[in-house]
């Protein structure tokens, strides 16, 4: 059984994806963000960089304690190869995915994120940093757009790549970019995705929660969400 400390987020979603997807029994451990629930000790314990995504898994590979992983994408290796799935064995094949993983995780989820704050949460409206993350946005969104040209999905067989980019574009239309209009390639990729039963309920996991995703977050949430720590 495999503990998820979770919200509502991109970088949530892609845990709760990846756990219906693989079939890994799992129960949620709510993390408020907005309310500063990512600080707390107990927390901390499990997340030292005080951000969820979080897991615990009771029964870990090898045996032993509970064995607590922070990080998305540490957490989707470490899942794939629990379950055995959605990561190759193959050297080649694993090494495709594990790029397009790495990808997402240094740069389309850290420049979205960037792009959202200044375009959406920022008080203050700084055109530059607004103008700069929009390009780069647009500049990685073209990234996968050539790649999903020639192929179904990013590396090869659908992924633990695809899951962990996949919350992230999501966001396009917050982001006003025109997914259709300039990126087809990946609006038929994110499409299919979509359909997906696993990906549906992995990405419905905690709707309430999403209104901090869909409006500006009240004092208190952006203390916490913006303030850097708990004061």
């Amino acid at each position: 059984m495999i503990d998820l400390y979770y919200w509502p987020t991109p970088n949530g979603w892609k845990i709760s994806i990846a756990l219906e997807e693989m079939e890994i029994p799992y129960e949620v451990r709510w993390v408020n963000i907005g309310r500063g629930e990512q600080f707390e000790p107990a927390f901390l314990e499990i997340s030292p960089n005080n951000r969820m995504p979080a897991i615990v898994d009771r029964e870990p590979m090898g045996g032993g304690p509970p064995l607590p992983i922070f990080e998305s994408g540490a957490i989707l290796v470490y899942l794939a190869e629990k379950s055995g799935r959605f990561l190759p064995a193959e050297p080649r094949a694993r090494a495709d995915v594990l790029q397009w993983l790495f990808w997402q995780v240094g740069g389309l989820g850290p420049m979205l994120g960037q792009h959202g704050h200044f375009h959406l949460y920022a008080e203050q409206k700084i055109p530059y940093a607004i103008e700069r993350y929009h390009q780069e946005a647009l500049r990685l969104y073209g990234v996968m757009d050539k790649q999903l040209a020639t192929r179904e999905h990013l590396a090869g067989d659908y992924s633990i790549a695809d899951m962990a980019c996949w919350p992230w574009v999501v966001t396009w239309k917050r982001q006003e970019i025109d997914l259709a209009g300039e990126f087809p390639n990946l609006r038929r990729w994110y499409d299919a995705l979509k359909e997906r039963p696993a990906l549906r309920r992995g990405f419905d996991l905690g709707k309430e929660g999403r209104k901090q995703l869909t409006g500006a977050p009240d004092e208190q949430g952006r203390k916490h969400l913006f303030g850097g720590k708990a004061g």
